[in-house]
């Protein structure tokens, strides 16, 4: 089992990580934009990036930088864990220091898998993977919804299938977005 990272851990510490921090009092302070970072590859099992990853990369070089270190140092099979706001909430709006939005299409353009799929398919989206090497496997995606939102699906008054389309039309209805990724490497 290899080293837990809590990336950009700020003032939130996980007990069992090594939290990482560019700023404050972490175990180990480190600007994650500057690469290499300094584990070596294939010694972390499993990465918490709790949000994080919107503030990460203002240049797409930059943030495929942030990806291609996560690819290096984790071991195959590691869990990446992402929580970011949604980008269509007054969090992510409102905080100047966020420099990009997250959504499960940009994770889906580092999975090697989906690559393939859309090459074959003949589209446009961009086969990061492909072209840098990495490949994530988007395990789940999950939206935390404000209210009223929250309580109607609860209730039946709202299906799933209903709020897609709330997502992309109106500000305010999740706040958050929550990914799991896992690193697939050939482990011979």
């Amino acid at each position: 089992m290899g080293l837990k990272l809590n990336l950009g851990c700020g003032q939130n510490p996980l007990d069992g990580y090594l939290n990482v921090d560019k700023y404050g009092e972490a175990d180990l302070n480190c600007d994650l934009e500057v690469f290499p970072w300094p584990w070596p590859d294939n010694s972390v099992s499993e990465i918490q990036l709790i949000h994080v990853l919107e503030h990460l990369g203002a240049s797409a070089q930059t943030f495929i930088g942030v990806m291609k270190e996560m690819y290096r140092v984790c071991e195959a099979g590691a869990m990446i864990h992402i929580a970011v706001p949604h980008p269509r909430h007054d969090n992510f709006i409102g905080d100047p220091t966020h420099v990009r939005p997250v959504v499960p299409m940009t994770l889906q353009l580092f999975s090697r898998r989906s690559n393939l799929e859309w090459q074959r398919m003949k589209a446009a989206n961009s086969p990061l993977a492909l072209y840098h090497g990495v490949d994530f496997e988007l395990i789940d995606t999950t939206y935390i919804l404000e209210e009223p939102y929250v309580s109607d699906l609860r209730s039946g008054k709202l299906s799933g299938d209903d709020l897609e389309p709330l997502l992309r039309k109106y500000n305010n209805v999740a706040s958050e977005i929550r990914f799991r990724l896992k690193v697939l490497k050939d482990s011979s």
